[in-house]
């Protein structure tokens, strides 16, 4: 017979799910999913606030495309801190925490041209994607497989973010109005 293999319990007492996966490994990827939580918020926003803020002449094109991209990025949101929780670990607790861990930079600037907000959109989502690459050579690593095919949906929806955008772009005037 087996021996069973040891339960690990990052954090509190109170918030100490079980599971089989080696505790350092729980910490590396929850700590991972934190940040992308963080940046998934921070994407969210900054695509609402060009979604909000788009203006011009192909301003119903771009209103809906960017409408769909923040769904799809919310959509996504609460999976991911679950996936921390039933890890057994413990992911975002505020948006302080979040903007501190965030690599998404804000863009606050009163007015922003069209196809430069779908540019900065692009370059976050690629950007996005990369990191969530790195995630998931943790998530592999440490034999995590739901984490690490749960990325692997979530990559492909950020890739598609960025090939949409970048075609809405490509050849077009820059700074357009």
């Amino acid at each position: 017979m087996a021996k069973a293999k040891p339960v690990s319990r990052i954090g509190s007492d109170r918030l100490n799910t079980p599971t089989d996966l080696n505790p350092e490994d729980v910490k590396k990827i929850s700590e991972g999913l934190t940040v992308l939580l963080s940046d998934l918020f921070a994407l969210y926003i900054k695509t609402k606030n060009f979604h909000w803020h788009v203006s011009g002449p192909n301003f119903r094109d771009y209103h809906l495309l960017l409408d769909e991209q923040s769904q799809q990025i919310f959509a996504i949101i609460d999976a991911v801190g679950e996936r921390g929780r039933k890890i057994g670990g413990t992911v975002l607790r505020s948006i302080g925490q979040a903007s501190t861990l965030t690599n998404v930079q804000d863009n606050d600037a009163e007015y922003v041209g069209p196809l430069d907000m779908l540019k900065e959109l692009r370059d976050d989502n690629k950007a996005l994607t990369a990191r969530m690459r790195e995630l998931h050579e943790v998530t592999d690593e440490a034999n995590d497989v739901s984490t690490t095919s749960l990325l692997e949906e979530w990559i492909d929806q950020s890739e598609e973010r960025t090939w949409f955008l970048y075609e809405t772009t490509r050849n077009a005037e820059a700074g357009g109005h």
